[in-house]
């Protein structure tokens, strides 16, 4: 066998080349989950869904793909920013892998230290026996992604505690009634799941939770 396969560019590329590409690509599921909005967003409708208690509505499938779509509007910015300075120009042969990758972390971690805290950047700047320069080119992803990451699922959490309030407050609310009428074998959350959608539908729920999950990365 030849000692080089061919790339996209016609050159010559070495076999660990391949494996790490092909451990790239295999990997961009997590980076979906890592380095975008998309653990907010599917943490929040995993809450509001729990929340309302419809356990199984909406189904799995449509949360990822409202998350998914929701992700890629929110991330447009930087798809446009990557597409434009690092795939397009590397495509035309205009500069090399490695600039292309260098100049596709530059808008990923700009995006990431905006939501990050630097309480928690901190953190990990420590652990890692790094010491945070002002120029954000030089924060190590190593650092920036796990802090990231961490932001994300505090803020996340803050969401869902803030979505479960007014749908516990009817489930004291029906709790109560029932069992001053003392009607305690009847099922509670049989009869406030109505409310509860009710309440949601009232407050047009769908366009007030979307529109607040993308103003928070604003």
């Amino acid at each position: 066998m030849g000692q080089a396969l061919i790339n996209i560019n016609g050159d010559g590329a070495q076999t660990l080349e391949i494996l790490m590409l092909m451990t790239t690509v295999s990997l961009l599921p997590s980076i979906l989950i890592m380095m975008t909005s998309f653990t907010r967003i599917i943490i929040i409708l995993s809450f509001l869904r729990n929340a309302m208690g419809v356990q199984q509505l909406p189904p799995n499938m449509v949360l990822i793909g409202i998350s998914i779509f929701l992700t890629l509007f929110i991330m447009s910015p930087v798809i446009d920013d990557i597409n434009q300075n690092a795939y397009t120009p590397y495509t035309s042969q205009q500069i090399t892998q490695e600039q292309a990758i260098e100049r596709a972390q530059v808008p990923l971690r700009e995006f990431m230290l905006r939501q990050t805290e630097t309480g928690t950047l901190n953190m990990y700047a420590e652990f890692a026996g790094q010491e945070l320069s002002e120029n954000v080119s030089e924060i190590p992803m190593k650092v920036v992604v796990p802090a990231f990451m961490t932001t994300e699922l505090k803020r996340a959490f803050v969401i869902g505690f803030l979505l479960f309030i007014p749908f516990m407050l009817i489930d004291l609310i029906v709790a109560s009634t029932l069992m001053s009428m003392g009607m305690m074998m009847l099922p509670p959350a049989m009869i406030s799941q109505p409310f509860k959608i009710l309440l949601f539908l009232t407050i047009d729920g769908w366009n007030l939770l979307f529109s607040t999950i993308i103003k928070g990365f604003n």
